[in-house]
């Protein structure tokens, strides 16, 4: 586990842009109660980027180098509807 409650989590989700609150949001909901503890240390690793760059990666395209943030943005983006 992460370390942190479900709602600091909620509250990190919350990026002031809503596209990434929608897919980050969504994934919270449909995605981490089915995450291993692997994969969901990797989603509260993602929630400390910056925005710029969580946008390029869930909206613009743009592969994260690291294997298991890549990993994760495909699973946040077929959870998108």
């Amino acid at each position: 586990m992460t370390g942190m409650a479900p709602g600091q989590l909620r509250w990190r989700c919350r990026r002031g842009m809503k596209e990434l609150d929608l897919l980050l949001g969504r994934w919270l909901e449909r995605g981490w109660p089915l995450a291993d503890a692997v994969t969901q240390g990797t989603f509260a690793r993602l929630l400390e980027a910056q925005d710029p760059e969580i946008a390029a990666w869930l909206l613009g395209g743009v592969r994260p180098d690291d294997p298991q943030l890549a990993a994760l943005i495909d699973d946040i983006l077929r959870h998108r509807n």
